[in-house]
């Protein structure tokens, strides 16, 4: 069992940044989204899931939506100004990101990539991502961690 308010690489990254977040913790056995929305007493529209793409030609890309919505690949690939956009295969995360599957933040990458925000975030106080760990979540304003990983806005969902 997990101590209490442990803290993960991302709230540690968070702290040295002089970023304020609030840190949620769940079931780590729940897996889906909106389920997780639900323990954390937070409207589905507040938290956010990090999906990690691929572009023909081998290059990367971060995208942070809504947990109950899809991702349009369409949008994406506009957004990260290339032709087309896959999601990666779910062995490939870890290796690319240091996150498993469930637990991947967009705080904290092996390296950074080019991170996209869907563009509903920017109307919100505050939102919920991944902290890096599946079972923790870190609560924090979209602008704050925006300008922390040089993330940019754009509609992103079907």
């Amino acid at each position: 069992m997990a101590k209490k308010n442990e803290k993960t690489n991302v709230m540690r990254l968070l702290d040295a940044a002089k970023i304020e977040y609030i840190p949620h913790e769940y079931d780590a056995a729940v897996t889906d989204g909106v389920t997780i929305a639900s323990l954390l007493g937070e409207d589905e529209a507040k938290v956010f899931k990090t999906l990690v793409t691929e572009a023909p030609g081998g290059a990367h890309f971060v995208f942070v939506i809504p947990v109950a919505e899809t991702l349009d690949l369409k949008a994406a690939a506009r957004a990260a100004g290339v032709k087309s956009i896959s999601m990666i295969k779910q062995k490939e995360l870890l290796p690319l990101t240091g996150y498993v599957h469930g637990g991947c933040s967009p705080v904290g990458m092996k390296k950074p990539y080019p991170t996209f925000f869907d563009s509903s975030a920017k109307a919100l106080g505050a939102f919920c991502v991944s902290a890096g760990k599946v079972g923790h979540q870190v609560e924090l304003s979209p602008a704050s961690l925006a300008e922390y990983i040089g993330a940019t806005f754009a509609p992103l969902t079907v």
